[in-house]
C-alpha cells in the first residue's frame, strides 16, 4: 500500500494533482482522494462473517450447551476445552482446539458493566461481611469464620475469629466491633445474610430479623443491603477477608483457645489502625457515642430439663443440677457458652459445642442424685467422662469388695467442698501413697488446700534479750477459787 504520507506531500507541497499522482503511482483516483481526506491508515471493514467451514455444522450444537449451562451450577459448566473434547468424541470433529475456544469466547463475549467510585463521609459507613480461613485451635485444624468489618472512609479493619457463622456470633461481632472502635459508625452496609434478612422484598427493601432489629435500636445504626449476587457494592470489606488471610494468617497459625486467637487478631487490627492513625482520628471523632450498657449478644429461648437433667439445644445435650428435672428454665446462647437460669438465678454454665448428639455433662449437678441412688456410679455417664484418675480409682475401689461403690460416692461428694482441680490433684496423690479411704483422700485435699504458714515476724532486739517466766496454771485455780469465795 502506497504510504500516505507520500501522497500528502506530493499533493500539498508539490502540487501534483490527483490524476498524475493515480497515473505516476497506479492507484484508482478514489483512492487518493481518500487519502488527501484524512491522517488515518484505511482499515479494513468486515461486511459479511468469515465462513466456518469445519466448525460450521456444529454451531448449533455448542449453542445448545451453552445454553443449558444457564440452569447449571457456576461451577460445573462447560469449559471451551470441555466443549473441545465433547466434539471430539461424540461427533467426530476434526478441528483445532483453538478454533473452538476463539468461537466461544465470541459467543460468551458481553458488555462490560460500568462502575462508579464510591466513597463515605468520616464516621458515615461500615461494610460488614463473613470470610473464612483455616487455623489450628487446642491441635485441631478448624475453619474459623471471619467477622470482618472496615470504616469505609479511614479504611480501619476490625477482625474476630468464630467457630460459626450463627446469629449469636453475628451478634457478638458487632458488639465486638463497636466496643474496639470506640462508637458506632452512621450505617452499615451487608450482602443479604440469613442473619439479618428474613426476605429480600422490591428494590432496596428487606424484611430485617427481629434480634437484628433490636441490635440497630440498641446501638442506633441504619443497615444498608446489596443488590442480591452484587458483594462489589461493599467492595472495601470484600477485599479485607482476602488481604487478612494474606497479611495475618499466613502461614496457617495455631493458638490454643478462640480466645487466644481472638487476641491475636486484635494485635493486627491495631497495628493498621496505627497504620492509618491520620484517617482514623478523623474517623473516630464521627462515630457516634456507644450506649452506656453493652448488647447482649444471646439467643434466648425456655428450655425443659427432662429426667435425666440435661437440657437439649442445636442437637447437643448439657447438663443442669438434678433438683431442676420437670422444671422449664431460661437459656442465654451465646456464641461460646450457654447460660442456664432459674428466673434470675444463673443455675448452670457450660461452654457451647457445635457437634451433632454431644452430651457436655458436669458432676456437681448429679450428686444429689447419686446419693439417693449410690449405686448408678458404677456406670453413670457423668462419671465416665471424668478424666483417666478417676477411673483408675474406681478400678482401685472395685477390687475392694462389694461395698467399693460406697466409698467411690463418699470421694466423689468431695467436688461440694473442694474445687475439681484439688480433687484430680488429691486423688494422683492417693493413688501413689495407696490410701483411697475417704477421709484419707480428704485429709491429703486440706493438707493440699492449706494456707500457707505466716512468715516468722522478726523480734526486736530489746525484747529479745527480756527473760520471762513461764505461766504456772496453778495460778488460775487461785484465782477461780477466790472467785467463788467471793
Amino acid at each position: 500500500m502506497v504510504d500516505i504520507e507520500y501522497i500528502r506531500k506530493k499533493h500539498f507541497i508539490e502540487g501534483w494533482s490527483i490524476r498524475k499522482i493515480s497515473k505516476t503511482l497506479g492507484i484508482a483516483r478514489q483512492t487518493v482522494r481518500k487519502a488527501l481526506s484524512t491522517v488515518e491508515i484505511p482499515k479494513y471493514t468486515l461486511t459479511k462473517p468469515r465462513p466456518h467451514p469445519v466448525l460450521g455444522p456444529f454451531r448449533e450444537i455448542i449453542a445448545s450447551w451453552l445454553a443449558e449451562d444457564e440452569k447449571a451450577p457456576k461451577k460445573q459448566r462447560h469449559t471451551a476445552r470441555r466443549i473441545y473434547d465433547r466434539l471430539v468424541t461424540e461427533y467426530g470433529f476434526t478441528g483445532g482446539e483453538s478454533t473452538v475456544r476463539h468461537y466461544v469466547a465470541q459467543v460468551r463475549k458481553k458488555p462490560q458493566e460500568a462502575f462508579i467510585p464510591l466513597e463515605a463521609a468520616w464516621g458515615e459507613q461500615a461494610q460488614v461481611d463473613w470470610g473464612q480461613a483455616q487455623v489450628v485451635i487446642a491441635g485441631v485444624q478448624t475453619t474459623a469464620h471471619l467477622f470482618c468489618l472496615r470504616m469505609r472512609a479511614s479504611g480501619v479493619p476490625f477482625v474476630q475469629g468464630y467457630p460459626t457463622e450463627k446469629l449469636e456470633a453475628f451478634l457478638d461481632g458487632h458488639r465486638q466491633a463497636f466496643q474496639w472502635l470506640g462508637g458506632v459508625p452512621l450505617r452499615c452496609v451487608y450482602d443479604n445474610p440469613k442473619t439479618a434478612v428474613v426476605r429480600i422484598l422490591s428494590g432496596p427493601v428487606r424484611e430485617e430479623q427481629v434480634i437484628f432489629s433490636k441490635l440497630k435500636a440498641h446501638y442506633l445504626f441504619e443497615s444498608d443491603f446489596c443488590n442480591p449476587g452484587r458483594g462489589n457494592e461493599k467492595g472495601s470489606t470484600e477485599n479485607l477477608v482476602g488481604y487478612v488471610r494474606r497479611n495475618a494468617l499466613v502461614p496457617v497459625p495455631e493458638f490454643p483457645s478462640w480466645e487466644a486467637f481472638n487476641e491475636y487478631l486484635l494485635g493486627w487490627c491495631k497495628r493498621e489502625q496505627e497504620r492509618l492513625s491520620g484517617r482514623w482520628l478523623m474517623e473516630k471523632a464521627a462515630l457516634r457515642p456507644l450506649p452506656s450498657v453493652p448488647y447482649r449478644a444471646s439467643l434466648t429461648q425456655l428450655v425443659t430439663v427432662n429426667r435425666l437433667s440435661l437440657i437439649n439445644f442445636d442437637r447437643n445435650s448439657y447438663s443442669v443440677p438434678s433438683q431442676y428435672v420437670g422444671r422449664s428454665l431460661r437459656l442465654e446462647a451465646y456464641w461460646d457458652r450457654l447460660e442456664l437460669y432459674d428466673k434470675e438465678k444463673l443455675v448452670a454454665t457450660h461452654r457451647r459445642v457445635y457437634g451433632r448428639g454431644e452430651k457436655v455433662m458436669e458432676l456437681e449437678h448429679y450428686l444429689s442424685a447419686l446419693v439417693q441412688k449410690p449405686r448408678a456410679v458404677t456406670n453413670a455417664t457423668v462419671i465416665r467422662q471424668l478424666p483417666g484418675v478417676y477411673a483408675q480409682v474406681r478400678e482401685k475401689l472395685l477390687a475392694t469388695g462389694s461395698n467399693w461403690y460406697k466409698d467411690f460416692l463418699a470421694i466423689l461428694l468431695l467436688h461440694r467442698e473442694f474445687s475439681a482441680v484439688w480433687v484430680q490433684k488429691a486423688l494422683a496423690e492417693a493413688l501413689e501413697k495407696n490410701c483411697l479411704n475417704p477421709s484419707c483422700v480428704r485429709q491429703i485435699l486440706l493438707n493440699l488446700t492449706m494456707p500457707e504458714r505466716p512468715k516468722p515476724v522478726p523480734v526486736p532486739e530489746k525484747l529479745a534479750l527480756t527473760n520471762m517466766a513461764a505461766p504456772n496454771p496453778q495460778e488460775y485455780d487461785r484465782l477461780l477459787k477466790g472467785v467463788a469465795g467471793s
